[in-house]
């Protein structure tokens, strides 16, 4: 992914910053515990799309 753009993306919920795990091709929100996929080098940064990160 664009360094650049991992600079400006935020969560679309909470507008938090978002950590980048390559290794699982993800955006990662900690403050929503939400997984964004990255798909095809695209980040899609929808809640519906979003997985819960949450171990509960």
């Amino acid at each position: 992914m664009d360094t650049k753009l991992l600079e400006i993306l935020v969560c679309p919920i909470c507008k938090g910053p978002l950590e980048h795990r390559r290794a699982e091709q993800e955006l990662i929100c900690p403050r929503d515990k939400l997984a964004f996929p990255i798909r095809d080098g695209i980040p899609v940064m929808l809640e519906s799309e979003a997985r819960s990160t949450d171990a509960a």
